[in-house]
């Protein structure tokens, strides 16, 4: 059965990469976190389960995004969401807040179609150098701690959201000199 989506969108206004408070850095939260909050946060992963849907993308003309931080929302607090379709249709969601990592593989790896970002409405182009693996702690937006172990393209999606909530875009890992730098040496995803 096909899951049935709202004819409107979660109200989430991302704020685009010339706007400075993409370049704050967040401050963690304490608990129990705002109703505002926990409502901000189930609506950005509405938006971005949305957003990956074709039908819904189309008709609204939104672009698919797997990640958003709320600094993205210009909000500096250290809170991100990401939906990853683990099958068409089938979606895994998560809520990070005050995120630690723990740990990060030395395998390097890149995206081969590069790197996107919901707040970044420009072609770019090169090799954004990632970690194959990590395990990070965080919370819930309830405030129940848990470690997570990510892999592949789900660490890829983790690492640029992290960046975010220290004020890093991707692009920031792109060598302006060199876009490619580094094809030879770490693997493409």
């Amino acid at each position: 059965m096909k899951k049935k989506y709202p004819d409107t969108l979660p109200d989430i206004q991302i704020i685009e990469e010339k706007d400075k408070r993409l370049r704050l850095k967040s401050k963690d939260v304490t608990f129990p976190l705002p109703d505002e909050d926990i409502k901000r946060i189930h609506d950005m992963l509405d938006y971005l389960e949305m957003s990956q849907v074709p039908e819904i993308c189309e008709k609204f003309n939104m672009r698919a995004g797997m990640g958003l931080a709320y600094i993205q929302l210009g909000i500096a607090k250290r809170i991100f969401v990401i939906v990853y379709e683990v099958e068409e249709g089938v979606f895994e969601r998560y809520v990070v807040v005050n995120p630690k990592v723990k740990s990060t593989s030395e395998e390097m790896v890149y995206i081969e179609e590069g790197e996107g970002c919901l707040s970044i409405n420009r072609p770019t182009t090169g090799i954004v150098p990632r970690h194959a693996r990590m395990k990070l702690i965080a919370y819930d937006e309830y405030g129940e701690q848990y470690e997570l172990r990510v892999r592949e393209e789900l660490a890829v999606a983790f690492q640029h959201e992290l960046d975010h909530l220290d004020g890093i875009l991707f692009t920031d890992k792109i060598d302006s000199k060199n876009p490619f730098k580094g094809k030879d040496i770490y693997r493409s995803i």
